[in-house]
């Protein structure tokens, strides 16, 4: 059995041949096949062998190229391993990588900046929602945008949430035709124009509000005149350690209010995604003007639960604040969807539903672990202290049996 020869994967830059070492020219030379976008194969009118352009998906084109034996070379912008189609080839093929370097590098290069401690993600093709998060507190953001999340959307974003801290550099076109780079305030950056080719960079111009773990009750917008419909510090802080939460674990609060919950969950997992859902509109509200004064995205709907989660993808973990009269319904879907090793976490304030939640988690196999909290803040009275208690609250924890392998 013959082996394949393995395929060359090269990285160019905008100036095209220019950025090319003479062994990498001379590769291209070679080679009977030639694969990339169009705007790079635009680059070599005069190569005699095939052209395959790279369109849409990436499974075809390895299926070809898994059956070619002729020399092939495959071109990509930049550094292909760096959000590039690098990645996904290097798994499928036997290719070997010369990477040039990454726009984000030469951005960096024409802002003088060093970026070993930047922040780096990628608006490329993926949703924008969540990055609020991602970069709150970060003192260097570097961005790949594409067409649609690009710099005016992502000023307008900024803004939303209040991050007036930075500025932005915008590197286009590097290294070809209509080069062009430089700073911008966000109203700048919201108004100007770009080509679809750039890259920004995001720097603190002074430091933003930071909050901790616990953020203070009265932080929070809340319904009026009934304030007090929020899971208080100290819970939040129980049971967001019940939850187990990871960097990017996928998160459901439902009956989210004021959305304490799941603005805290969204900071502990700043990569992952966090999904809400809460019956009364008022509060819904207050909800969205809470994730734009803590600066975290989440995906928050109207609806009663169980109505509308199915929209959501599974979840790693679960928030159960209010359940409106449908628990065991809304339980047994909650169980029937988390992912395997995830957390649910329930809130009773009553026995009855205390009851009515363990009962139903144990129908579905799951086991519940329960703490009771009664806890007290001090308060001074004249020049002494006294303490108020809090309402006793029932945090329930359930998770799977672990299965028995023996």
């Amino acid at each position: 059995m013959t082996l394949h020869p393995s395929i060359k994967l090269i990285g160019i830059g905008d100036n095209g041949q220019e950025s090319l070492l003479p062994q990498y020219r001379q590769w291209i030379t070679d080679c009977q096949v030639l694969v990339g976008g169009e705007r790079v194969l635009d680059f070599f009118p005069s190569f005699t062998g095939e052209k395959i352009v790279i369109k849409g998906g990436l499974s075809t084109l390895v299926e070809k190229l898994a059956k070619e034996t002729r020399k092939t070379v495959i071109l990509a912008s930049g550094d292909p391993l760096f959000y590039g189609i690098g990645g996904y080839l290097a798994k499928k093929l036997n290719i070997e990588v010369y990477p040039y370097m990454s726009s984000i590098q030469l951005a960096f290069s024409k802002m003088g900046e060093s970026w070993q401690d930047a922040y780096v993600t990628s608006i490329h093709g993926r949703p924008m929602k969540g990055l609020a998060q991602r970069i709150d507190g970060q003192k260097k953001v570097a961005l790949l945008t594409d067409a649609d999340n690009n710099p005016n959307v992502l000023a307008r974003y900024l803004k939303h949430f209040g991050m007036t801290e930075y500025r932005a550099f915008v590197a286009e076109n590097l290294q070809g035709v209509g080069e062009k780079y430089g700073w911008y305030s966000l109203d700048e950056m919201a108004e100007a124009q770009f080509s679809s080719l750039n890259v920004v960079i995001l720097q603190q111009t002074s430091i933003p509000k930071r909050y901790a773990l616990g953020i203070d009750d009265e932080e929070f917008s809340q319904r009026k005149p009934d304030k007090g419909l929020i899971t208080k510090k100290e819970i939040r802080v129980l049971s967001l350690q019940a939850m187990q939460l990871q960097k990017d674990s996928t998160i459901w609060d439902v009956g989210t209010c004021t959305g304490s919950m799941a603005i805290e969950a969204g900071k502990l997992a700043p990569e992952g995604q966090v999904y809400a859902v809460e019956k009364n509109a008022p509060d819904l509200e207050n909800c969205l003007q809470n994730q734009q004064k803590f600066r975290v995205d989440i995906t928050a709907i109207h609806s009663k639960a169980p109505a509308g989660l199915e929209q959501f993808p599974d979840p790693d973990a679960i928030f159960i604040g209010g359940t409106g009269g449908e628990m065991v319904e809304l339980l047994q879907l909650c169980c029937a969807r988390l992912k395997p090793n995830g957390r649910i976490v329930l809130n009773a304030a009553t026995i009855e539903n205390l009851y009515k939640a363990v009962e139903a988690f144990k129908a579905c196999n799951f086991t519940v672990e329960i703490l009771q909290a009664q806890l007290a803040r001090s308060k001074p009275i004249l020049d002494m202290t006294r303490f108020v208690p809090l309402n006793p609250i029932y945090i329930i924890s359930a998770y799977r049996k672990e299965e028995n392998h023996e």
